[in-house]
């Protein structure tokens, strides 16, 4: 499985008084700004301030007019709103920022994070499964999650009903990191309040949007990304055939992650997005042991036992990929087209579209239909 780099070849500085917190805030929180433009940004210009500097330029050459960066006191009103809500900010060039994430191609530059910080320093696996799952599923999950701990592995999931929860619980006294769709401060949905206060006490809650943010749908597949991220492998407990599970699964693929799946009945729609996962290669999973046996040693880091692919070529420039973002999107309409046709139509290498259809995903500005078709978001 090849090693995804972190394209930046001059990693930041961390940031180290709370005005620089403030601009790292503030070009990470400006209108159009995601991941893959804040770290394109920094690597084109010598700082995060002249980064915030460059911005209004960048814009316009991408067509945007009367463009603002964030306020300065936007960021400071979400520093103060961290430090009533007990959370720490960690920037991707901290030193106790996760090296897993910090590998990503859209590593998040910024995440809140409540609770004990040494969760992040074990090897990490991710449990994910149905909101609505069967007494047995719940059972599989409780189960995978006490002896995965046990192992010395933190249990890393969403917070969510169902298979989250319960793998939550039961990894609750070695630590478990909850990845959340919304601010770190909020708790979605409101029954997992206990959960949340519990996980916060002896593990991690964490988060790469604004403080105060209440979750919508578009910010799941995002924080799905970071769930998978984060672990070594992702272990699919009961899932539909079309679920947020099975995005976690898909991008855990595209990151490197070993992608295992428990085995349902044929017959229960709730474990059909299980059993195509395994009949299209994941690792058939009936214990922890299936699970650390798929794995690299544990006391060796995943980074390395993965190969590391030829050199990546240098990121396009911001206007060249504002330039691809606009031509994608007038090619599309509301009928889906196939993706390897777009990639014809815009004659350009498929290793440059592809971020950038991710990047268009991420963003709700276009959707992925099965058998590889593309159209606008609604």
């Amino acid at each position: 499985m090849p090693k995804v780099i972190h394209p930046s070849t001059h990693p930041p500085l961390p940031p180290t008084t709370e005005d620089e917190r403030v601009s790292w805030l503030r070009l990470l929180r400006s209108r159009r700004v995601g991941p893959t433009t804040f770290h394109r940004l920094l690597q084109e210009h010598d700082s995060i301030d002249s980064a915030l500097d460059a911005l209004p330029e960048v814009a316009r050459a991408a067509g945007v007019t009367d463009y603002t960066p964030c306020p300065e006191g936007v960021a400071r009103a979400e520093l103060r709103a961290a430090r009533a809500a007990g959370a720490r900010m960690l920037t991707c060039a901290d030193a106790d920022f996760p090296a897993s994430l910090r590998e990503l191609a859209d590593c998040p530059p910024i995440i809140w994070v409540i609770g004990d910080i040494a969760a992040l320093s074990h090897p990490m696996i991710a449990l994910v499964g149905a909101r609505n799952a069967s007494s047995l599923g719940l059972r599989m999950a409780r189960s995978l999650a006490a002896e995965l701990s046990q192992k010395g592995f933190t249990v890393v999931s969403g917070l969510a009903r169902g298979i989250d929860a319960a793998a939550h619980q039961a990894s609750l006294e070695a630590g478990t990191v909850a990845v959340m769709a919304g601010g770190v401060d909020v708790i979605y949905p409101a029954e997992n309040t206990r959960l949340s206060e519990d996980v916060a006490r002896t593990g991690l809650r964490l988060s790469e949007q604004p403080m105060g943010l209440v979750p919508q749908a578009r910010h799941f597949p995002t924080r799905n990304r970071l769930i998978s991220g984060l672990a070594r492998a992702v272990v699919v407990i009961e899932a539909a055939a079309k679920s947020g599970s099975l995005i976690t699964a898909r991008t855990a693929l595209d990151q490197g992650r070993e992608v295992m799946a428990v085995p349902g009945h044929p017959l229960d729609a709730r474990a059909s997005g299980c059993n195509m996962l395994i009949r299209d290669g994941a690792i058939l999973v009936r214990s922890a042991a299936d699970v650390i046996e798929a794995l690299p040693r544990a006391d060796t880091p995943v980074q390395a036992e993965i190969p590391l692919p030829d050199p990546a070529p240098p990121p396009r420039p911001l206007r060249e990929t504002a330039a691809l973002h606009t031509e994608i999107l007038a090619r599309l309409g509301p009928s889906p087209l196939a993706e390897d046709q777009l990639i014809r139509d815009l004659a350009s290498p498929a290793q440059a579209v592809a971020p950038a259809l991710v990047a268009l995903e991420l963003d709700g500005r276009i959707v992925r239909h099965p058998g590889g078709l593309v159209s606008l978001g609604v």
